[in-house]
């Protein structure tokens, strides 16, 4: 990639004192903020004496929020804007799942903004598209970047795996390229927990070694975790992977199973279990999985790689159980062989997330699914979902047993 030369490339650095929150001329929305209030949930008053290594900014940002339109990123971004900083997303729009979804995603944050100029910018290109991206650090110039977007899904990765090292490895290496180019003070990225592969530990810990991915979903993760340490290496550039462990929560991803199980329950489409029901997944909530994002975004680490999740697992069991209980409609179970690049346990350690943020997710698992359950009914009944679940991913690793969509309307 070429940088054009131009006047303004040694100001790369330079930032609007007049945005920043300890200004008293600013005239945009921003909110006080604190050690106490970067998160989602109050902090224990152990949090609040707990002094972490790298001391959290509270100023104001403008931040590049990539995949923003997505379930993750979108929420990120609505978090953002309303403690008072600016964000600028980039979004493909891609048709892994239905791009009406994501749609409604960005009218959400629209409408939050809406009348407050230069609160968010959009922009719908790859991130792997060079030309594209130059030109949004160069209007934009956004000094913290959380990287959300990437190609989603262990199993469809099986499948089709070159479009996994496309969107992720080499979109994450360009964002990286132009973050160290730009001055970017933090690079907070997605990882994933899929990195540990088949890993026998209780808990899994940033320790491990996990050079034995399962599929080409978790490689590519494992990738963009090396390629970042050296941008750091090379640049100085502050980076945080964030290993993320089964996110959900309302506005959840079609093709994730605490989406497709309430969605099936609900109006009494058979639901498919993978393997005895014994395995277990570390699920994590929307609102604490963001709390962790943001408080990473905050604190700029020189290279770190943190877990996030809610560190205890539930059984795939259990799971189907606190579905029919919050739906209350009893499951129609067909029991699968289990799946090619499945791990069959992931749990959480997430003492150093603890330890280096003050990072503690709050939602149970029972109200994490009660709450989701919630949701569903409400948006379902409103025609706020707009296609069935079955048909996302591309179709991508579902059994044809998915596909009957004459089933009988959800009653209350």
């Amino acid at each position: 990639m070429k940088f054009h030369p131009s006047a303004s490339m040694p100001a790369l650095q330079d930032i609007d004192t007049s945005r920043d929150s300890d200004s008293e001329s600013s005239t945009n929305p921003t909110v006080a903020r604190s050690v106490s209030t970067i998160g989602l949930n109050s902090m224990d008053d152990e949090f609040l004496e707990h002094n972490p290594t790298v001391e959290p900014h509270v100023g104001y940002k403008k931040v590049l929020v990539t995949g923003g339109a997505g379930f993750i990123g979108s929420n990120v971004a609505e978090y953002l804007l309303n403690r008072g900083d600016d964000v600028v997303i980039v979004d493909e729009m891609n048709d892994y799942y239905d791009v009406k979804i994501k749609e409604g995603n960005l009218k959400l944050l629209e409408e939050m903004v809406e009348g407050q100029e230069g609160r968010l910018s959009i922009y719908k290109g790859d991130i792997c598209d060079e030309a594209f991206m130059l030109d949004v650090f160069e209007k934009e110039r956004p000094e913290w970047v959380c990287h959300m977007a990437a190609r989603a899904g262990v199993r469809p990765s099986i499948q089709d795996p070159y479009i996994y090292i496309h969107s992720n490895i080499r979109g994450t290496t360009n964002l990286m390229e132009l973050s160290h180019k730009f001055g970017v003070k933090n690079f907070v990225f997605a990882s994933s927990s899929s990195v540990y592969g088949g890993s026998s530990s209780t808990y899994f810990s940033e320790e491990e070694n996990v050079d034995n991915p399962v599929s080409p979903y978790a490689a590519s993760k494992k990738a963009c975790e090396l390629l970042s340490y050296t941008y750091h290496h090379l640049y100085n550039l502050n980076v945080s992977a964030l290993r993320f462990f089964t996110v959900y929560g309302p506005r959840g991803r079609p093709d994730m199973a605490p989406f497709k199980f309430i969605d099936r329950v609900s109006r009494g489409l058979e639901l498919q279990q993978f393997g005895d029901g014994s395995s277990s997944r570390d699920y994590t909530y929307i609102a604490d999985i963001v709390d962790g994002i943001v408080r990473a975004v905050d604190r700029p680490h020189p290279y770190e790689v943190f877990n996030l999740g809610k560190g205890n697992g539930t059984s795939l069991k259990e799971f189907i159980d606190l579905v029919q209980k919050h739906v209350g409609k009893k499951a129609n179970i067909k029991v699968m062989p289990d799946q090619p690049g499945d791990v069959p346990y992931t749990c959480a350690d997430v003492s150093k997330a603890y330890r280096l943020l003050g990072y503690k997710a709050k939602v149970p698992f029972e109200e994490g699914i009660r709450r989701t359950a919630a949701w569903y009914k409400e948006a379902y009944e409103k025609e706020r979902i707009p296609v069935c679940p079955e048909t996302q991913a591309n179709g991508l690793g579902r059994a044809p047993s998915c596909v009957n969509l004459s089933a009988p309307t959800m009653t209350a």
